[in-house]
């Protein structure tokens, strides 16, 4: 078989790179190594987040990205919820933090600041007992990244003719020659998008790049009851402390400080509490962050307890009777940057390091990359 491009990992990334080529009439095969995509990808929020992103090209990135989500939900049908998100804030640092933000690059798009009173009549699911206001953003948005990672490959070989190799795996590069566990393809292009395996192929690259590992903690309950909706996702003080888009925020360092000492536990080991809400009303919930190339396999129960004690400040739900926990693994940058596009050798790109953004950034990213193939 000889392909334009033959995009290798069939999780976000590499679904994104597949229809970016694809829809510039490159033909396109998709090879994935197991049988179907079970790593970060499904493991997460399905939150499609641009408030977390700073202003500009990533910003700009986050949208795009969003918009084409909602494209793919209108073709395939998958579960799509743009029901945007709230920050919420129960201290005065929380709240100033929140001022500061929509005053400075944070302003626009929609958003704005919400008194206590207005988020309980607005919001139900949201605590009202010492809320002292939220920041609300109608960009963000959910899909559940289980149905979504799972259907879009059949959709991409359907609608835009990839050829869909799983249960493969690239063993060797030489193009146009590409080595499999299958046999042997050919293409003029490859993009690797192996998310958190850096040892399969391009190892030395790797090793050289300022890259490591993401193990975070995660639950989901059943479903919730019919009449009950969560409405937008939520997330508290913890979370200011974590996205790139508040750290321009004057009052950022002391709220920082004051959750270092009254949260102890929950800021080492990288705490920051979001609950999202699926297709089929179970919540989402997490989650923890714990860096290194060697990720540990098991999973610690006074972290969950963590994430469900924080959770229950600020959520008040039917049930939070959990029905499943996992953790995922991802690939981090350790210098500050949102990708990590690099060509190891003529017609080859890898294209890695998203980090926790790879469901609100890699659409718009793919195409960026696409474009700029030579």
């Amino acid at each position: 078989m000889k392909v334009d491009l033959l995009v290798v990992g069939a999780g976000i990334v590499g679904l994104a790179h597949a229809r970016a080529a694809a829809r510039r009439g490159l033909r396109v095969a998709l090879v994935e190594r197991t049988e179907r995509a079970v790593g970060a990808s499904v493991r997460n929020f399905g939150l499609l987040w641009p408030i977390g992103q700073p202003e500009g090209p990533r910003h700009a990135r986050a949208l795009r990205s969003r918009d084409v989500w909602a494209e793919i939900a209108r073709e395939t049908g998958i579960h799509f919820a743009p029901e945007g998100s709230l920050h919420l804030a129960y201290q005065a640092d929380e709240w100033q933090v929140l001022r500061e933000f929509v005053a400075g690059p944070g302003a626009g798009h929609g958003r704005s600041l919400l008194e206590a009173p207005e988020v309980a009549a607005r919001f139900p699911a949201v605590r009202p007992a010492g809320l002292v206001g939220a920041l609300w953003s109608p960009t963000e948005a959910t899909v559940d990244p289980r149905e979504a990672i799972g259907r879009l490959p059949a959709w991409l070989q359907e609608h835009h003719g990839v050829e869909l190799r799983f249960g493969e795996t690239v063993q060797e590069i030489r193009l146009p020659r590409v080595r499999t566990s299958r046999g042997e393809l050919q293409a003029d292009r490859v993009i690797v998008c192996s998310g958190a395996d850096f040892e399969t192929l391009y190892p030395e690259q790797f090793r050289a790049a300022a890259l490591t590992r993401c193990k975070l903690q995660m639950l989901r309950t059943g479903p919730q009851p019919p009449a009950w909706t969560l409405g937008p996702a939520l997330c508290a003080g913890l979370t200011l402390a974590h996205y790139d888009s508040f750290q321009t925020c004057p009052s950022l360092p002391a709220l920082r400080e004051r959750l270092r000492a009254n949260l102890p536990f929950h800021t080492a080991h990288g705490i920051h509490v979001l609950v999202s809400e699926t297709g089929r009303r179970e919540l989402t919930l997490g989650d923890s962050h714990a860096y290194g190339l060697t990720v540990d396999p098991f999973d610690r129960e006074d972290i969950n307890a963590a994430i469900l004690g924080y959770l229950g400040t600020f959520l008040q739900a039917p049930s939070l009777a959990i029905a499943e926990r996992w953790h995922g693994v991802y690939p981090k940058l350790t210098n500050g940057g949102s990708e990590w596009v690099f060509s190891p050798e003529p017609g080859v790109t890898l294209v890695n390091g998203l980090g926790g953004a790879g469901m609100t950034l890699s659409f718009g990213l793919a195409e960026e990359v696409v474009a700029a193939l030579p």
